[in-house]
């Protein structure tokens, strides 16, 4: 059978940046209809090359192809005439206007002086319907979630009509209800001939949707592999060039003093709604109780009051039996508490600082870093080259902006900062979100060498199978409540799901027998 014909060819493509070679002679063939899967570690050179695609860089050698013929692609107004559509790991959407405005913005309809909202808001709800993307034209971005936000840059992709689509780390932010959406859109949207370039770390993921599979390494091409004749391990010893250990490898957890106690919690979101209500849960040095459950149950507004980031409506949470509700951030840390935030460019890095200064955000006024009001700039370069090395962040440059860095390269350096302090008490959202498996890899055993070295770690992941994997304890949380925390060894996949959907324990039998039946 004829292969379909090529949309899309790189040819020997190469990136320089000062001091690294991005992308080294890379070549890649997209073709019509297919799913092509973009892998590699974070820093392999995977974003730099869809953006020499996208037009937002130029190549330093080779050529782009587009159905056979070689163009040359100025910035992104080049590649939406020729096509090409691309959706970020970081959606460019504005928070404050609608669907409607933000598809507009940049190929607005007029009609004289005005706007045609209207004709855009037609065309909006027809892709809508056609490609099941369930999107409301007059939302404003911010009322969105997550998932519908990543819908809606798809449609501005399609309203640019776009036959090329990339989709960079579609899935990293999403919840598994959400990513079977995308999949779902992915394939209609290939029944009507659009190819797409998909790059993620989800290694299970690219096995299910991708025909074809290329892999970078240090920016070159390590190797193509066939999904059909593949494996999850066999795809991550490609990416990261040696054996990855997939399983966690930990030993039985030593429980000791509690190190947290959360009474009667109760917080409200940001629309003053109760998010969190009446929640109570204690924690012990020496172990990881996971936090599971679909996004938006509460687990963000919780995460925010232990640290010190929103304010506790009522109820109180003792942080080595001291009650900390409604301290500030700053006193919560001093009192030997890590935090790995869930929204990194939010709550994680100050964009604008280097990668050595962002290192030392929680600790640049403490002996270590400073003499008196005088900060020592030499012993925060000296703690960022040895970080930077220890956590291969890519590239290893302490003077680079923090925003200049790939996500995955962001979340290493936050990682890095908090794991390094040796906090007592870690509290974890989403710490291997858009990370590459060598690095959730070396993550996990930082975590557990932290447990047993007596640290107590809460653990709140959208993945549950890292939930199952690093958990002493799960607990489930479902419309602001804990309701349900189980041992691991009673927390198998079954049981937490049904409780993640809000099933209790009184329910849980006759669940269990129904989903047993329909197997």
């Amino acid at each position: 059978m004829t292969p379909p014909s090529p949309v899309l060819e790189v040819r020997g493509i190469t990136k320089r940046f000062p001091g690294v070679l991005a992308n080294d002679k890379v070549n890649l063939t997209l073709r019509k209809g297919q799913v092509l899967g973009l892998l590699g570690e974070n820093g392999a050179g995977k974003s730099t090359l869809m953006n020499m695609i996208y037009g937002l860089y130029k190549p330093d050698e080779g050529e782009i192809l587009v159905t056979g013929a070689p163009v040359d692609i100025d910035g992104p107004k080049d590649a939406i005439e020729l096509g090409i559509g691309m959706v970020h790991q970081h959606f460019q959407l504005v928070d404050v206007l609608t669907v409607t405005e933000n598809v507009m913005l940049g190929n607005e309809t007029v009609s004289g002086p005005f706007l045609r909202r209207d004709k855009a808001r037609r065309e909006i709800e027809a892709l809508s319907r056609e490609y099941g993307l369930d999107v409301d034209p007059d939302a404003l971005i911010s009322d969105l979630p997550v998932g519908i936000q990543q819908r809606v840059e798809i449609i501005k992709a399609l309203y640019r009509h776009a036959d090329i689509l990339i989709l960079d780390e579609p899935t990293a932010v999403l919840t598994p209800q959400e990513t079977l959406g995308l999949f779902k859109i992915m394939r209609a949207l290939l029944d009507r001939g659009v190819s797409i370039i998909f790059i993620s770390h989800k290694l299970k993921e690219v096995l299910e949707i991708c025909d074809d599979v290329i892999v970078l390494r240090r920016g070159a091409v390590a190797g193509h592999a066939d999904p059909k004749a593949s494996t999850e391990q066999s795809l991550a010893s490609l990416m990261v060039g040696r054996d990855v250990i997939l399983e966690v490898d930990k030993a039985e957890a030593k429980p000791g003093d509690e190190i947290l106690n959360v009474v009667n919690l109760h917080v409200h979101d940001d629309r003053g709604l109760p998010a969190v209500e009446g929640l109570s849960f204690g924690l012990q040095r020496g172990e990881i109780l996971g936090v599971a459950g679909v996004q938006g149950n509460g687990q963000t507004e919780l995460v925010e009051a232990l640290t010190g980031m929103r304010a506790v409506e009522d109820g109180r949470v003792f942080i080595k039996g001291v009650d900390m509700a409604g301290a500030s951030p700053r006193k919560v840390t001093e009192l030997g508490v890590g935090h790995v935030p869930e929204d990194r460019q939010r709550d994680g890095l100050v964009a604008s600082f280097t990668v050595m200064h962002n290192l030392v955000l929680c600790t640049y006024y403490q002996d270590a870093f400073a003499k008196a009001i005088v900060v020592d700039d030499r012993a925060i370069a000296e703690n960022a080259r040895q970080l930077v090395e220890q956590y291969d962040v890519r590239p290893p440059i302490i003077n680079n902006i923090a925003s200049g860095l790939s996500g995955g390269n962001q979340q290493k350096v936050i990682v890095a900062r908090e794991f390094s302090r040796d906090a007592d008490l870690l509290i974890a959202s989403q710490p291997t979100r858009g990370l590459d498996v060598g690095s959730i890899e070396f993550i996990h055993r930082q975590i557990i060498r932290m447990r047993d070295a007596g640290a107590g770690i809460l653990l709140v992941s959208s993945e549950l199978d890292e939930v199952l994997s690093l958990a002493d304890r799960v607990a489930v949380m479902f419309e602001g409540e804990i309701i349900d925390i189980l041992p691991i060894g009673d927390a198998d996949r079954d049981t937490v799901g049904l409780r993640m959907a809000g099933v209790r324990e009184q329910g849980l039998d006759s669940k269990m027998n129904t989903v047993g039946a329909t197997r």
